[in-house]
């Protein structure tokens, strides 16, 4: 455990609430600390109200914010009498206590604060963290693990709070104990299953303490042999072995998109890491108990699904809902029953969620579990929660509600698109305009530039040359290890040669517009076709032709052919797949003046053939509008959405309207 503390630095950030700012986000840096939006940190400031008046406000980080990256405008203003005087009820209901909050804020437009904000405010110190730190929470997981924690602390210096459920009944417990147990020499509390907070007077004080004794543990799991992980591989052959899997992992996420009733991504990991772990020879026991804190059941489900098991794992789900749901205070519906997390002895580690970046929360999460576990395991045996205190984390409504404030999902939330010629032009618009609408996207192109188009965990880009079949098939296999699937296909690539007449036309450049334009187009919809089958909504093909197609020109007859053909290629497959529920439509640009084709000397010299300006060529159109890649782009994404559910073979022109084709 390294402090990262940094006199140079801290000097930038000069307030109190700066100063919390600084060290909450050296603590979110560390991953060992607090994984997305994990922890929580506040300090105690006098601030004058409305009147003149001194008041003494807490600072609390709101819900939503991720220590890593908060601002000041992160972190929500509560009044500490108010937030004092909660603290003094015997009683206090979960809705109760999050108006209550939201009473005692003096900026409603801040975020809500976190749910631990009143035991923030209990705390007589001036700068309050909670993390839940790995080495902590492998300790007090682990046989004997209060004994451990109490080897390790001094009494007057730490005090242990046996596990209560987050919010108003932690906070009752804390108080109880802190009037009982806390001495001068106190500088904080274990939260036994949950984590740590440390406090003091100032913004390092605070934070030293959490890295000072989060250190000790790492220190002490290192005496009792429990910390260094050994990472040879125990089945060699088994982690090396390339599984082609993308049919069998497609085949599982429709399997468990049907039971969460919306698509997933599915993220597949086989570093040796993750088969170490799949391969433990107790791995239905370790893995089986529950996640390393509790408020991790709502992005990992209480434990992973072992094998592919889906239908068994769900009526498991169910079986715990009925066992435990009579015991709430209130009626519940039940969550969706498919996993988030699944450990296959074949296939590796695999994390699910409604997005990209869901299901990479999950593997984060599950990666710190699996260390978390295995020195558990070093140190005596890991022991996680009853399922009765896991699920009433699952159904708290406190909970629920920061995965609801995520809002409505996008329109191609789950859903998985591959675009081909994805570096510049129509294609890298396509890649946009289905990532603002929430798919994950593949793109495909040549140019090497592709692979850091976006530096997101939505897009996967993959240099690749569409003509070689066998590197097709590579990249098909990298999507679905990467996103579990394809639902759709955008057929952009291609090439628009050098303006000849047929009786210039060579055998070569006639052969080599073939290639790009059509037979890798015809390669990839055979590759892709398995995939598409199993798209939960059903997979959608967007074929970008051209107005040459119903309205060829002099001196393109390659270009036309191939766009022609692969029309005609488009139409025959809509014929076939609609059986299986694909849908396939083209799309007619013209004279999209913004691509990689169309330098200023190239839109200087067709205008001067027409007899116009550059302005005037680009809107030479009946409705006399410039068309964009951005404007393609648009209508491809719209075309695989719900406004062409019951469409298919169709051709639409976008070119501002043509005479000729008109």
């Amino acid at each position: 455990m390294q402090n990262q503390w940094n006199d140079k630095d801290a000097a930038r950030f000069t307030s109190l609430l700066e100063q919390r700012v600084y060290t909450s986000r050296l603590q979110g840096a560390d991953s060992s600390l607090v994984l997305h939006g994990g922890g929580n940190t506040s300090v105690k400031v006098v601030e004058k109200d409305i009147f003149g008046n001194d008041e003494m406000i807490l600072y609390v980080k709101g819900s939503g914010w991720d220590l890593a990256t908060i601002e000041a405008q992160g972190f929500s203003p509560c009044r500490l009498d108010h937030l004092l005087k909660l603290a003094t009820l015997e009683q206090l209901s979960d809705t109760d206590m999050a108006r209550e909050l939201q009473l005692s804020m003096t900026n409603p437009s801040a975020p809500a604060p976190s749910v631990e904000a009143i035991l923030h405010g209990l705390l007589p110190h001036t700068f309050v963290d909670h993390t839940h730190a790995d080495a902590i929470v492998t300790i007090t997981n682990s046989k004997n693990g209060e004994e451990r924690i109490k080897e390790i602390f001094n009494s007057d210096e730490m005090i242990i709070v046996p596990y209560v459920m987050p919010g108003f009944k932690l906070v009752r417990a804390v108080a109880e104990l802190f009037l009982e147990k806390a001495t001068p020499k106190t500088i904080g509390l274990i939260l036994m299953n949950h984590g740590i907070f440390t406090f003091g007077e100032t913004a390092k004080e605070s934070y030293d303490r959490m890295i000072e004794l989060v250190g000790r543990a790492e220190t002490y799991l290192q005496a009792k042999s429990a910390w260094k992980i050994d990472r040879t591989t125990s089945n060699s052959s088994q982690v090396n072995k390339k599984i082609s899997s993308k049919q069998t992992l497609a085949e599982l996420r429709k399997e468990v998109s049907i039971l969460a009733g919306f698509p997933v991504i599915l993220s597949t990991y086989s570093d040796e890491d993750s088969m170490n772990f799949v391969h433990r020879a107790d791995i239905e026991t370790v893995s089986q108990q529950g996640p390393a804190t509790p408020d991790h059941v709502i992005r990992t489900k209480r434990i992973p699904m072992l094998g592919r098991h889906v239908e068994k794992y769900s009526q498991d789900y169910k079986k715990y809902f009925d066992e435990h749901s009579p015991h709430s205070s209130q009626t519940l519906t039940m969550l969706d029953s498919a996993p988030r997390v699944i450990l296959d002895s074949d296939l590796g580690l695999i994390t699910l969620g409604p997005t990209a970046g869901d299901a990479a929360i999950a593997n984060d999460i599950y990666r710190h579990t699996i260390e978390i576990i295995t020195r558990a395991e070093m140190l005596g045996g890991y022991r996680a929660l009853p399922a009765s205190d896991l699920f009433e984390m699952e159904y708290w409504d406190l909970e629920q509600a920061k995965l609801k404030r995520q809002g409505t999902p996008k329109m191609f939330a789950g859903e998985i698109a591959l675009v081909t010629g994805a570096a510049s032009g129509i294609g890298k618009a396509c890649v946009a305009s289905l990532l603002a609408r929430g798919a994950a996207v593949i793109g495909l192109d040549l140019n090497p530039t592709i692979t850091s188009l976006h530096k997101r965990k939505d897009f996967l880009g993959i240099q690749c040359d569409v003509t070689d079949e066998a590197a097709l098939r590579d990249a098909l296999e990298e999507s679905v290890q990467c996103f579990g699937g394809l639902d759709m296909l955008i057929l952009n690539a291609g090439i628009f040669p050098p303006s000849r007449s047929i009786a210039e036309l060579s055998t070569e450049e006639w052969t080599k517009v073939m290639r790009i334009n059509l037979n890798a187009n015809m390669a990839l919809m055979n590759i892709a076709h398995p995939l598409l089958k199993l798209a939960p909504h059903g997979g959608r093909v967007v074929v970008i032709g051209s107005k040459n197609v119903p309205a060829p020109g002099p001196g393109v007859g390659a270009y036309s052919v191939s766009k022609a053909a692969l029309t005609q290629l488009a139409r025959v497959a809509a014929l076939e797949w609609g059986i299986d529920g694909i849908r396939v439509n083209i799309l007619h640009p013209n004279a999209v003046f913004d691509t990689g084709i169309w330098t200023e000397e190239v839109l200087e010299k067709r205008a001067l053939n027409y007899g116009l300006t550059v302005e005037q060529y680009k809107t030479n159109n009946v409705l006399h509008v410039e068309v964009t890649s951005h404007d393609v782009a648009e209508l491809a994404a719209e075309m695989c959405g719900l406004f062409f559910a019951k469409t298919t073979g169709a051709q639409v022109p976008l070119d501002g309207g043509n005479d000729r084709v008109i």
